[in-house]
């Protein structure tokens, strides 16, 4: 059964009061993650829609013989999608219920319960002199609710304007510390909730983003040619968390609070988040907060060493970084990979082009105010993503060059190992030992043949070494102030030229025996290089070797990944031990400490042992051609990397294949109805704030469109003669939406025609 796992990275942009819209379509997703976490674990999924997407996968392993299973490892937010990304995290690492923040939607997104108590008017007598200014406002032609509001919800939206704008002036309406305790209370009621399994393989690394908006900014360190080095201040800020499935939690509760908090803190509408706001919400709950500090020294390291965090303030995140693909991009070079990765990018869109389009239909030119609100406000937060997609499609252009390059590569790289080893030794039955002097034997040869270019490869290896070292040493020594690992490289550059391995005269070739001791105690990026490139060949390239069954090419790849593990389990800084981070602040002044440290820790010479005898025993077990097959890539691979990495600059590819990207938003699903369907849109996207009516709707909304794109994410992963008709397609997605409507019958009950009109619309094919 060929195996494959479809990889989610998912961005939610910021919406305002259409977060009740992303919701949905978040929740559908989480539903998919169960079916699929279910479907290889040979279980029932939970029912609803769950059943309906394990039935979807079911179908793919039986029609096609492809075994998918669909995990979201990257996880990225602004603003109320800040706060949906941080509960689906904690969701998909914990296995708790997504079901607590339905409620904190469609309960408490509402004006009268984030309004401020001391901000509230104290009775229908407080500023009874505004009640007709606030009227004449509300009513008189034109007005914003009238342009702006359906008919049947004005007069509800009129009564809750009025009280807002009858509450305390020049101040923030909303409560802070009332939006942190609901948010507590969500997090709280998921921990009671009863928890399934967690929704990642185990071991597996999940990554959340969520970005936020600081006020006051900090200063970072820029190097020029001249002066040398300068301060500017900084005000975007990512609030990160990296857990492996398995582990207790994905972060303690108030930093999951204060990522959420802050993020959302809609400028006007919200006070900043200061993080005293937290710290007495700890005290108030009796919440632990172990590592505080340390927190605070990861994601403000600048605050953190001037001891101003009580100055700190936090506003909504969509402010500058509306979508945030960046920092998921970042981490795609970080994600093991066990079998064949569909990798995909999806981001949800509420409002594509909101500000745009509405700028587009002016026949005038801009007015006064409007130039400058939109200056300062709507244009920086509607940018597209185009930079970022761009980024995406050019990774994936390079991915796509290196495997033509290895392809064109292959038959040359085959014949000279064929002629190194002569073609009786693929017979032989391989052993530690013969292993071990197979590759050192293919090493030297691809040194002695490459001539001048491998020159520039030991460089490039060389130089990314030093590059992995620095980086190690900044991520574990946040103290040391810097803001980049760049000044750690020159220090572990001098170091090594004061040692003998000069960049300039020690690296004309690596035939020196310092340079090969240096490479066999630190180059573990090659050896990561070697084994996936090996598990590549045989997941992809080899499906038409007829007499190799995929039952070989499973237990193939199955000792492949587990050698490939001891390698990965020493890239990050915490395998490096607990005494690792006190010899990185040392760097500068003792970098050989640091140099000989990360050498013992890692123990390469002793993994490669291990990975030895790993392989020899897989490959005593293969058949003829497929050992043969193994051995060539195995020992021709330092011919393919002397070529391919100068090409790559250095990088390490994890995921070797093209990321794909998909959005979901109302404008492509069009099954059950075409046109404007989100009534969170009206008073300038506030809408679902004034009514639980409105956010029925939206949350509703969210998971048949969510369904409706869950289905054909999934089958996307199908190509050609083996894919879906779109008549199949069609009756999951019918399906989907009965079980979706099913499950929220008794929920959404604020507008009892909406779910019947609804379900005639679906019967009716649309």
């Amino acid at each position: 059964m060929r195996q494959k796992e479809l990889r989610i990275a998912l961005v939610c942009y910021g919406g305002i009061s259409l977060a009740v819209y992303m919701h949905g379509v978040t929740k559908e997703l989480w539903k998919t993650l169960q079916a699929s976490r279910a479907f290889w674990a040979g279980e029932e999924a939970p029912e609803g829609t769950a059943r309906v997407y394990r039935r979807l996968l079911q179908r793919l392993e039986e029609g096609s013989n492809l075994r998918l299973r669909v995990l979201t490892d990257i996880v990225a937010g602004a603003s109320a999608g800040g706060i949906n990304s941080v509960f689906l995290s904690q969701a998909i690492h914990s296995g708790q219920s997504l079901e607590p923040l339905t409620e904190l939607w469609l309960e408490n997104a509402d004006i009268d319960v984030l309004l401020d108590p001391e901000a509230r008017a104290r009775s229908q007598a407080t500023k009874f002199w505004a009640r007709p200014i606030v009227s004449y406002l509300l009513h008189r032609p034109g007005n914003a609710v009238s342009t702006s509001v359906a008919p049947e919800t004005r007069e509800e939206v009129r009564e809750k304007l009025s009280r807002l704008i009858r509450s305390r002036w020049f101040e923030p309406p909303f409560s802070g510390i009332g939006l942190s305790r609901l948010l507590a209370g969500a997090f709280s009621a998921m921990e009671r909730a009863n928890a399934g399994p967690a929704l990642l393989p185990h071991g597996h690394p999940i990554n959340l983003f969520v970005t936020a908006t600081d006020f006051k900014g900090h200063l970072e360190t820029l190097r020029l040619h001249s002066p040398e080095l300068v301060l500017e201040s900084e005000h975007r800020l990512t609030i990160g968390f990296e857990a492996l499935s398995g582990s207790a939690n994905l972060a303690p509760m108030p930093e999951l609070l204060l990522a959420s908090r802050s993020t959302a803190s809609f400028p006007g509408a919200f006070p900043p988040l200061q993080i005293e706001e937290i710290d007495n919400l700890v005290s108030e709950l009796s919440l632990e907060w172990p590592d505080r500090e340390a927190f605070f020294r990861r994601i403000m390291p600048e605050h953190s060493l001037r001891g101003d965090l009580d100055k700190v303030a936090l506003i909504d995140g969509s402010v500058l970084n509306n979508a945030p693909f960046a920092d998921a991009m970042a981490v795609l070079r970080d994600r093991p990979a066990t079998r064949e990765v569909d990798r995909r990018f999806v981001y949800i869109d509420p409002t594509p082009d909101r500000i745009g389009a509405s700028i587009r239909r002016q026949k005038t030119a801009p007015g006064f105010f409007s130039t400058i609100f939109g200056s300062l406000s709507s244009i920086p937060r509607e940018q597209p993503i185009r930079d970022n997609l761009e980024a995406l499609e050019r990774q994936s252009q390079e991915m796509a060059t290196m495997r033509t390059i290895i392809l064109a590569l292959r038959p040359e790289i085959e014949e000279t190992v064929d002629r190194l080893f002569g073609n009786t030794f693929f017979l032989d039955r391989p052993t530690p030992k013969r292993l071990a002097a197979w590759r050192n034997k293919a090493q030297l040869a691809a040194l002695e043949q490459a001539g001048f270019a491998y020159h520039g490869y030991v460089q490039v290896k060389f130089s990314g070494i030093v590059a992995t070292l620095a980086r190690l040493v900044h991520e574990a020594a946040p103290d040391l102030g810097l803001s980049s690992s760049q000044p750690v490289v020159q220090r572990l550059h001098d170091h090594f030229t004061l040692s003998g391995l000069d960049r300039i005269e020690g690296l004309k070739g690596d035939g020196s025996p310092g340079m090969i001791g240096f490479f066999r105690s630190h180059d573990l990026a090659f050896r990561v290089r070697r084994l996936r490139l090996l598990a590549r060949r045989v997941t992809q390239e080899w499906q038409q070797e007829a007499s190799v069954t995929e039952a070989e090419r499973d237990k193939a790849r199955e000792a492949i990944y587990a050698a490939l593990a001891l390698y990965l389990d020493r890239e990050p800084a915490a395998a490096l031990g607990e005494d690792f981070p006190a010899l990185a602040a040392g760097v500068f002044a003792d970098p050989a400490a640091v140099v000989d440290h990360v050498w013992k820790a890692r123990n390469l010479v002793e993994i490669d042992a291990r990975v030895d005898v790993m392989l020899a025993e897989a490959l005593a077990d293969m058949p003829q051609a497929l050992r043969r097959r193994v051995l060539l890539a195995y020992l021709g691979f330092p011919f393919y990397d002397t070529v391919t990495l100068p090409l790559l600059r250095g990088e390490g590819l994890t995921e070797f294949d093209p990321v794909r990207v998909d959005r979901i938003s109302p404008e492509d699903c069009h099954m059950i109805r075409k046109g404007p369907v989100l009534r969170g849109t009206e008073f300038y996207n506030f809408g679902a704030f004034f009514s639980r009516a409105y956010r029925e709707n939206d949350y509703l909304w969210g998971r048949l469109h969510g369904a409706e794109r869950m289905v054909d994410l999934i089958a996307s992963s199908l190509e050609g003669e083996h894919a879906l008709s779109q008549g199949e397609m069609a009756a999951f997605k019918r399906n989907a939406f009965l079980a979706v409507l099913d499950e929220e019958e008794n929920r959404l009950t604020a507008d009892p025609a909406l779910l019947r009109d609804l379900r005639d619309d679906v019967l009716r094919g649309g």
